[in-house]
């Protein structure tokens, strides 16, 4: 088995689970967020990354989440910058975009590669 490659960018500690300090992300899309990185040409910080199926967000739901696959991040982002990452993203063939760009402060883009399922629909996006 490989040793994980966070690549150029980014650190374990930017993607491991607020609550319980474990980090499963999936290497395929940190490759695939590295590419991102690379091509927006500025740093891009990880507001969410890896959740535990523990974490109180995960652990309220009926099966958990994005997050919890490994596949999904929230990135810190606004104004142009969010509309110039989605479209580098969209690219790049990320299949689900959640957008938060509202109020003044935690505006972030959702960002994951989940395959199409009847239970999460991709390519889709939405909006919180």
């Amino acid at each position: 088995m490989r040793e994980f490659d966070w690549g150029k960018y980014f650190t374990r500690s930017e993607f491991e689970c607020s609550h319980t300090h474990t980090c499963e992300m999936d290497q395929e899309f940190i490759d695939r967020l590295n590419k991102l990185r690379e091509e927006f040409g500025k740093p891009l910080t990880i507001n969410s990354g890896y959740r535990s199926p523990k974490h109180p967000i995960e652990y309220v739901k009926k099966t958990p989440g994005a997050h919890a696959s490994g596949k999904a991040c929230d990135i810190g982002v606004s104004r142009q910058d969010a509309l110039k990452l989605l479209e580098l993203a969209m690219k790049l063939k990320f299949t689900g975009f959640g957008i938060n760009q509202k109020g003044s402060g935690g505006r972030f883009l959702h960002l994951d590669t989940l395959e199409n399922s009847s239970a999460r629909p991709r390519p889709t996006i939405w909006s919180y």
